[in-house]
C-alpha cells in the first residue's frame, strides 16, 4: 500500500462506524513493537524489509538501548477490505511493569486491544495484568499467539506437539478471563443481594445460598477466544507471517470441495478428514490420526522452515511455485534463510492482513460504546449513575450516538501529557521552496560568488579593497532580511530562537461526542469539579458565553490552540477532528496537568481517574550540582511530573525535593529527562529513600532462642524493664499493662493513653477504604461547620455501613467490645491505618455519628478541646519514636481524660474576673453554675495563687505561662501516644514486592542465590507445561531491592529477567532494641549480641539519613587492633 496521504485520513476520520481505536498490550518483549512494525509497513510508512528491526513506534533513544517500549505513542492506518475503507488508530504500550500506568491511559481511550502472547513464554504476570486492565476499562480483547517460529526453531516441536501446546496456552487465557467474568458476575449479584436487604419488601423465598447462582444464566460464549470465533490470529511478526483460520478455510473449501463453514467449525479442535468420504470426523486419539489444525495448516509452515532451514532448493522452488509466489533474486540468493521466510511468508500470509481483518470484524467502532461502559466513565467515587443530575444523565445520549453536528456536545478525554521538541511541530517544520524561492536564492548566490571573484582579483592598494569590502557586506548585511522572511515563508509560527530547543507539551487525548475544531472555546474540568454545584451557582437555561459565567472551582476555559493527527514519530496539522477519533492537542499545558476532561457543556463531570496497576514506592532526593541552579531544576521537575503519568514530586519537610517513581527503569528514565530534557542541568541524586513503618506487636512467648519466656529470663527481664522505665521522664505514670497518664504542663488536664495493635485484617481493611474513610471525614467536617451541602448518597452510606460491618466482624473478643462504635479518629492525615478508641465517659464522639454528650455549650467547648486531642493522634502517627515514620496497625485507646480541673479552673476564674468587675452579679454566676457552692470552696482554695498568676489577662483559663491549653493538649497528647508505644515490643514494618521471575531450569540455583542474599523468601515455584521454563513467585524487601534486577541478569547471563510490583508491608520481626539477656542468649550470641541485627540496621539507616541521634559506639572493642576499612 502507498503512503496515504492528510486528505485520505482526514476523509476517513469522518465516517464513525470505519474507525477502531485499538491498543497493543502484552508482557515485556513479546513483540508488541515488531507487530505494530509488520502494521506501518502495511501503509508503506517503513520499508517491509526494515519492519521488526527498526521498531519505529520506540522514537526515544533509551527506548532504542534498553530494547524496550516506555511509552504509548499512537499511529493512523488505513486499511482497506472489500470495499470498505477502515482508519486505524494503533497505539503501542509498554510491556515494562515499571511503566505500567502508560498501559492505563491507552486503554483508556481505546474500544478494543490485541493482546499479543509468546507461543513459547505463554501467559504472563504482566499479560494477567494487561487483560485485567483491560476487563476494568469494559473493552474488548482479540489474541494475537505470536513467536510461533520459535516453537519450530527453538524448541524444535513436530506440528502435533506445537498444537498441543497452543491448545494449553488458549486455555490459560480462558481460564483467567473465565475469573474476571466470575467475579464480576459475583459483585453485581452480590450489590443486588445488598439491595433487596435493604427493601425487605421484595419477595423473599426460601433462600439456599449458592455461589454459582447467577453464572448460569449469563452468556460468556463471547467473552472467551477461540481460533473458530475468529478472535485468534496465530503469528510470527518477526517472519512477517499469520493467519486466522478463515484465510485456510477459503483455500481448502475450493481444493477438497467442503462448505467452509464447515470448516470454520473445524480447522480448530479435534477433528479430523476422511479424504476418501470426504467426511470430516471426530478424532479417535487412539488411532493416531492428525487433527485438522495440524494435516492441513501446521504441517505445510512447518515442510516451508524445514526446506529453507536445510537449503533445499528444488523443494522451495516448488512451493513458491505451487502458492503462486514471485520472490525477487536477492532475496532468493540471499544467505540468511530468514530473509528467505520472510519473503516467502510475508507474501504468502501477509501478517497485516490477518491481523487488521481480525480487527475490523471483531473490535468494536466507537459507535458501539456499550451503556455500561458510558455510565462507568462518568460515575467518579460511589456515585451511582441514578443519582447523577438529570443534565449530566442526558450526556449519556450523546457518548452512544457519538454525533458530529453542531448542536452535539464537545466531549473529550486527556489521557496523559506528552512532551515533544518545539523543533517537531508542523508549524515549525521548513516547507518545501517553490520554484521561483529557488530560482531567487540561485541568482543571489551567483552574485555573491562574483563579487568574491572581483574582491580577490581587484588588487588596487586601497580603493578598490574598501569598494570590494563594501560590495562585501553590503549583501551580507541585506541578507539576514532575505533570510528572516524566508524563515517566516517557510513557517507559519516562528519560534523564538532561544526557544528552539523548548519543549512543547500535546495532550494524548480521544473525542468521545462531538467535532473539536481548532481554536474553540472549552471547559477543563479538574478531577474534583462537581456540575451539582455548578448547577446551583448557574440559572437553568444559562446562554452567557464562557468567559462570563462565574468562577466554578476546578474548572477552566481554555482554547483549542492546535490539533494535530498522531502519525507515531510525525505529527501533522488538523483543522477539526470528527467524533470517535485519537489525537493530539497543542497550547493545554498551562491548563492540564496530566489528565483531564474537556467539554463544551458544564454538566458534563470529570471522568472517572485512571487506575493505574504500579504504586510509585521508590524515592530519592534530588539537587543540582551547582546551588544558583536551583529554579531550573524546579522548572524542570514541574515539566517532568506533567510529562509522566505516573511520577510524583514532592517537596518534603526538610526543603528535599523527592522524585517518587514506579520502579529503577522509570527512575532512571524521568532522571535521564530531568537531565537532557526538561532541566538541562547536571544534578546530584541521593541514595533511595526506602519508606518504612512502624507498629507494636503482641509481647513474645519464645526469646531469640526459642527457650519459652519462663522464670530465669525474669531477673533479666527485670532489670530491662528498669532501663526501659528510664527512658521515660518523671511524672509519667505507666501501669504493668501499658497504660499512660500524663499530665499538661500547667496541671489542669490529665490523659491516660493505652496502645494496642490491630489485628492484621483490620489494617488491610483500612487501607483498602481509605478513600471511604476520607469521604466520611469531608462529610462530618461539613456538617460541623454546619454546610449540609454534601448530601450523603444511599450508595455511600451502604458502603460505610458495609465497611463498618467488616470491622466489627474482625474487632471482636471482649477487648474489643464496643471498639467499632467508639472510634473517633483514624491517622495520620485522618485516612490511614491506625484508629484513636475514645473511651472516657464524659465526652462521647465518634466518626460514625458525631458529637454527643453533655449540654449543647460544653459540647462545642468539648469538641474544640476534642480536636486538640485528635490533632495530637495525628501527629504521632505522622512519625513515631522509632525513627520518624509513619505508624501503621496501632490502636490508641484514651481510657480516661480528665478536664475537671480545667473546668474548675474556668469557673473560678469567671467568678473571679466578675468579683472584679461587678460584685453583684452573683445570681447569674449561680444560673450558670447551678453547684455553686462547691465552685465557692473551690474559689477559696485556688482563687490566691491564680490571682497571682494571672491578674493582667482577662481571659486566662485558655493562655497561661505554657501556651494556649489547646497547644498544651496537643503536645501532651502526642507524647503520651508516643511513650504508650515505647512501653510495648516496638518493630519496623518494611514494604514488600512482589518479584516474579522466568528462568530457564540450569540457572535456578543462581536465582535463590541472589534472593537469599537479598532477604527474599520464595513463595511458589512452578514449572510451565512444554517448556524448561519455572515460574517463581517471590517476595523481597523494597530496600533490598536496588540494583537487583541487574544482578539477576548477571549471575544467570541473563536468561532470567524479574519483574517488580510492591505488594504490601510485612512486619520485620527481629526487635531493633534487643540485648541478650539469658545465659542461652548470651551462650548463643555472645555478650556483645554483634551478629547483624536486620530491624536495627534498618532504624539506624533512617535515623542517619534524617539527622536524629544515633546510637552507635565510635570504637568498639578496643582492645583489638582492627583495619580501618572493617571499623567503618
Amino acid at each position: 500500500m502507498v503512503l496515504n496521504s492528510l486528505d485520505k485520513m482526514i476523509q476517513l476520520q469522518k465516517n464513525t462506524a470505519n474507525i477502531r481505536n485499538i491498543c497493543v498490550l502484552a508482557h515485556v518483549d513479546h513483540g508488541k513493537t515488531t507487530l505494530a512494525d509488520c502494521l506501518i509497513s502495511s501503509n508503506g510508512i517503513i520499508s517491509s524489509r526494515l519492519a521488526g528491526k527498526l521498531r519505529y513506534m520506540d522514537s526515544r533513544e533509551d527506548e532504542q538501548i534498553r530494547g524496550i517500549t516506555m511509552k504509548s505513542s499512537a499511529i493512523s492506518l488505513h486499511y482497506a477490505k472489500d470495499s470498505e475503507e477502515y482508519l486505524i488508530n494503533l497505539i503501542d504500550s509498554p510491556g515494562h511493569v515499571d511503566f505500567s500506568s502508560e498501559v492505563s491511559t491507552a486503554v483508556r481511550i481505546c474500544d478494543g486491544c490485541i493482546i499479543v502472547v509468546d507461543a513459547v513464554e505463554g501467559v504472563c504476570p504482566q499479560t494477567q495484568a494487561v487483560l485485567r486492565q483491560a476487563w476494568l476499562e469494559n473493552i474488548r480483547p482479540v489474541l494475537v499467539i505470536n513467536k510461533i517460529d520459535r516453537l519450530i526453531v527453538e524448541l524444535k516441536f513436530t506440528p502435533q506437539e506445537a498444537y498441543s501446546h497452543l491448545k494449553n496456552i488458549l486455555e490459560q487465557i480462558n481460564a483467567l478471563t473465565g475469573t474476571l467474568f466470575t467475579s464480576k458476575v459475583l459483585e453485581e449479584r452480590a450489590e443486588r443481594d445488598t439491595e433487596s436487604q435493604v427493601n425487605p419488601n421484595s419477595e423473599q423465598g426460601e433462600q439456599v445460598y449458592d455461589w454459582s447462582t447467577g453464572l448460569e444464566d449469563t452468556d460468556d460464549s463471547h467473552l472467551y477466544f477461540s481460533p473458530e470465533q475468529g478472535n485468534v490470529v496465530f503469528t510470527s511478526a518477526i517472519d512477517g507471517w499469520g493467519f486466522g483460520i478463515e484465510h485456510f478455510a477459503k483455500i481448502y473449501s475450493k481444493k477438497i470441495g467442503i462448505k467452509k463453514e464447515v470448516l470454520l467449525k473445524t480447522l480448530w479442535g479435534d477433528y479430523y478428514i476422511n479424504m476418501k468420504a470426504k467426511k470430516i470426523m471426530k478424532v479417535d486419539q487412539a488411532k493416531g490420526k492428525k487433527p485438522l489444525f495440524v494435516q492441513l495448516i501446521l504441517e505445510n509452515i512447518w515442510s516451508l522452515y524445514d526446506a529453507v532451514l536445510k537449503k533445499d532448493k528444488e523443494k522451495i522452488d516448488k512451493i513458491v511455485t505451487s502458492l503462486g509466489l514471485k520472490i525477487g533474486v536477492r532475496e532468493a540468493r540471499h544467505s540468511d534463510p530468514k530473509v528467505q521466510i520472510n519473503a516467502i511468508c510475508s507474501q504468502w500470509l501477509p501478517i497485516s492482513h490477518a491481523v487488521l481483518s481480525m480487527v475490523c470484524q471483531k473490535l468494536p467502532s466507537p459507535l458501539d460504546i456499550t451503556a455500561e461502559r458510558v455510565e462507568k466513565l462518568l460515575c467518579t467515587g460511589s456515585q451511582t449513575f441514578d443519582s447523577l443530575p438529570l443534565e449530566t444523565q442526558a450526556l449519556k445520549a450523546a457518548f452512544m450516538k457519538c454525533g458530529s453536528e453542531d448542536t452535539a456536545p464537545v466531549i473529550i478525554f486527556v489521557s496523559k501529557m506528552f512532551a515533544v521538541d518545539a523543533k517537531a511541530l508542523p508549524q515549525n517544520k521548513p516547507r518545501p521552496l517553490t520554484q521561483e524561492e529557488i530560482a531567487q536564492r540561485r541568482e543571489r548566490a551567483r552574485q555573491r560568488h562574483a563579487e568574491k571573484l572581483a574582491a580577490a582579483q581587484g588588487q588596487a592598494p586601497l580603493e578598490p579593497t574598501q569598494d570590494a569590502s563594501a560590495l562585501e557586506t553590503s549583501p551580507q548585511r541585506e541578507e539576514p532580511r532575505g533570510d528572516e522572511q524566508q524563515v517566516e515563508s517557510m513557517a507559519t509560527n516562528p519560534v523564538p530562537q532561544e526557544g528552539s530547543n523548548q519543549e512543547s507539551f500535546i495532550a494524548f487525548a480521544r473525542v468521545f461526542s462531538g467535532v473539536a475544531r481548532r481554536g474553540e472555546k472549552i471547559f477543563v474540568l479538574g478531577p474534583k469539579y462537581s456540575p451539582i454545584e455548578f448547577l446551583q451557582r448557574v440559572p437553568l437555561g444559562f446562554s452567557a458565553p464562557p468567559d462570563d459565567l462565574p468562577p466554578v472551582p476546578h474548572m477552566a476555559c481554555c482554547t483549542l490552540e492546535n490539533l494535530y493527527l498522531l502519525m507515531g514519530r510525525e505529527l501533522e496539522d488538523l483543522e477539526e477532528v470528527p467524533p470517535g477519533n485519537v489525537l493530539g492537542i497543542g497550547g493545554l499545558q498551562d491548563f492540564v496537568l496530566k489528565s483531564a476532561t474537556l467539554c463544551s457543556l458544564p454538566s458534563c463531570p470529570p471522568f472517572i481517574p485512571l487506575n493505574f496497576e504500579a504504586t510509585p514506592i521508590v524515592r530519592v532526593a534530588v539537587e543540582p550540582k551547582h546551588p544558583s541552579e536551583m529554579p531550573q531544576l524546579v522548572k524542570g521537575m514541574k515539566l517532568l511530573n506533567q510529562a509522566d503519568p505516573c511520577v510524583q514530586i514532592l517537596i518534603q519537610e526538610t526543603g528535599e525535593h523527592v522524585l517518587v517513581t514506579a520502579g529503577e527503569v522509570h527512575l532512571q528514565r524521568c532522571l535521564d529527562d530531568l537531565k537532557e530534557r526538561f532541566a538541562k542541568i547536571h544534578i546530584s541524586v541521593s541514595e533511595p529513600i526506602i519508606p518504612f513503618r512502624e507498629t507494636i506487636t503482641k509481647p513474645p512467648k519464645v526469646d531469640m532462642v526459642n527457650e519459652e519466656i519462663g522464670k530465669q529470663q525474669k531477673v533479666a527481664v527485670i532489670h530491662q524493664t528498669k532501663e526501659d522505665q528510664s527512658k521515660i521522664p518523671e511524672g509519667i505514670q505507666v501501669d504493668s499493662d501499658g497504660l499512660i497518664t500524663m499530665t499538661t504542663p500547667n496541671r489542669l488536664a490529665t490523659l491516660s493513653v493505652r496502645a494496642v495493635p490491630l489485628p492484621e485484617e483490620v489494617t488491610q481493611i483500612l487501607e483498602e477504604n481509605s478513600d471511604l474513610i476520607r469521604s466520611m471525614e469531608l462529610l462530618t467536617s461539613s456538617l460541623n461547620e454546619g454546610k449540609n451541602t454534601q448530601m450523603i448518597h444511599q450508595k455511600t452510606q451502604e458502603k460505610i455501613w458495609e465497611f463498618k460491618g467488616k470491622l466489627e466482624q474482625h474487632l471482636t473478643g471482649r477487648k474489643w467490645r464496643n471498639t467499632v462504635d467508639q472510634i473517633w479518629s483514624f491517622g495520620p492525615r485522618k485516612c490511614g491505618p491506625n484508629i484513636l478508641v475514645n473511651k472516657s465517659e464524659d465526652f462521647q464522639n465518634s466518626v460514625w455519628l458525631g458529637p454527643t454528650g453533655r449540654s449543647s455549650k460544653e459540647a462545642s467547648r468539648y469538641r474544640d478541646l476534642g480536636n486538640s486531642i485528635v490533632s495530637g493522634f495525628q501527629l504521632a502517627t505522622l512519625s513515631g519514636p522509632m525513627c520518624e515514620e509513619p505508624l501503621m496497625g496501632v490502636c490508641f485507646v484514651l481510657e480516661k481524660w480528665d478536664l475537671s480541673k480545667f473546668e474548675e479552673q474556668g469557673a473560678s476564674d469567671k467568678q473571679n474576673q466578675e468579683q472584679i468587675d461587678l460584685l453583684g452579679e452573683r445570681q447569674e454566676e449561680d444560673k450558670i453554675h447551678p453547684s455553686g457552692g462547691e465552685n465557692q470552696e473551690v474559689q477559696g482554695v485556688c482563687l490566691e495563687p491564680f490571682e497571682k498568676r494571672t491578674s493582667p489577662k482577662g481571659d486566662s483559663s485558655i493562655t497561661d505561662c505554657y501556651g494556649p491549653f489547646s497547644g498544651q493538649l496537643i503536645a501532651t497528647m502526642k507524647e503520651a501516644c508516643r511513650y504508650s508505644l515505647q512501653v510495648k515490643p516496638q518493630r519496623l514494618m518494611a514494604a514488600m514486592y512482589t518479584c516474579d521471575i522466568m528462568a530457564t531450569s540450569d540457572v535456578l540455583g543462581r536465582v535463590y542465590a541472589v534472593l537469599s542474599k537479598r532477604e527474599g523468601r520464595v513463595l511458589q515455584e512452578e514449572m510451565k507445561e512444554g517448556t524448561d521454563m519455572f515460574i517463581i513467585k517471590a517476595v523481597l524487601p523494597v530496600a533490598e531491592s536496588f540494583g537487583f534486577a541487574d544482578e539477576i541478569r548477571k549471575r544467570t547471563s541473563g536468561l532470567a529477567s524479574p519483574q517488580l510490583v510492591f505488594s504490601h508491608w510485612e512486619v520485620i520481626p527481629s526487635d531493633p532494641f534487643w540485648v541478650p539477656t539469658t545465659e542461652e542468649e548470651y551462650l548463643h550470641f555472645g555478650e556483645k549480641a554483634d551478629s547483624e541485627n536486620q530491624a536495627r540496621k534498618y532504624m539506624n539507616a533512617v535515623r542517619k539519613r534524617k539527622g536524629l541521634y544515633v546510637e552507635e559506639k565510635i570504637v568498639e572493642h578496643a582492645e583489638k587492633q582492627r583495619t580501618l576499612s572493617k571499623n567503618k
